[in-house]
């Protein structure tokens, strides 16, 4: 294709097909580059590149058209939005400041708590333990009220007694391990990875099932080398790009 290149993908026959394939446009879309153009593919050459009928793609397409993300005009074509949003950036920087500042314009919702055994998964980071306190929150942007991402927290059981809940409706983890436990930390290692949103990731981020997202994962670490919290957030893919800020001094 010569003006647009959607990603391909292989669609799974017990899904609807316009679905996968809106949802895969969608991605391309919000992911693209500002110097990409604006005008799509044909709706023949998109439903050939995808390898569905000329039906579907129109089915696929007024999804699309539907929330704002394209536009179709008769004889000229299909354009992408030039204000189809890109979303907030999720940057990782080199200080807790800057992690903590990264939260501010949202607010929380703290939705449970409790004490859990350490899940499988997280088994290498907490050896010496059997259970983690566990927080369960919702964040939203503070002007639109739009969910954004939701966050479960894994916290050592001895950090976990000094917090207050009800703080972490107010600030985020680090700071409240930081400055109201007291915690020293050291370092705080992160990854993110893209994903499809599971059932209860849709539900919480009002956002369809299996559209994208990105999965963070962050470790905050004592002086002493051991983890104090483990953080697994899922933020809106259609909301947030992640950066990297390197120093190469």
């Amino acid at each position: 294709m010569t003006s647009f290149a959607p990603d391909s993908i292989v669609l799974n026959r017990k899904l609807p097909l316009w679905y996968q394939v809106s949802q895969s446009l969608r991605a391309s879309i919000l992911g693209r580059s500002p110097h990409d153009p604006l005008r799509l593919p044909t709706e023949e050459q998109l439903a050939d590149h995808y390898g569905v009928s000329v039906l579907t793609m129109r089915q696929a397409l007024k999804e699309l058209e539907d929330e704002g993300l394209i536009s179709r005009h008769r004889r000229r074509g299909t354009f992408i939005e030039p204000a189809a949003r890109r979303g907030s950036p999720v940057r990782l920087l080199g200080s807790v400041d800057a992690i903590v500042a990264q939260q501010s314009g949202m607010t929380s919702e703290l939705l449970d708590h409790g004490r859990c055994p350490v899940p499988a998964e997280l088994a290498e980071f907490f050896p010496d333990v059997e259970e983690v306190a566990t927080y369960h929150r919702l964040r939203c942007d503070e002007k639109t009220g739009e969910p954004t991402n939701h966050a479960r927290n894994y916290v050592r059981p001895e950090a976990a007694g000094r917090i207050d809940p009800q703080d972490l409706a107010r600030w985020p983890m680090t700071k409240v391990l930081r400055d109201v436990v007291g915690a020293d930390i050291s370092r705080i290692t992160d990854t993110v990875e893209a994903r499809l949103a599971d059932p209860e990731t849709a539900r919480l981020l009002q956002v369809p099932l299996l559209s994208p997202i990105l999965h963070y994962t962050g470790i905050t670490y004592d002086r002493a080398g051991r983890p104090l919290d483990v953080a697994v957030i899922h933020y809106r893919g259609d909301r947030f790009s992640f950066t990297v800020t390197l120093d190469a001094t």
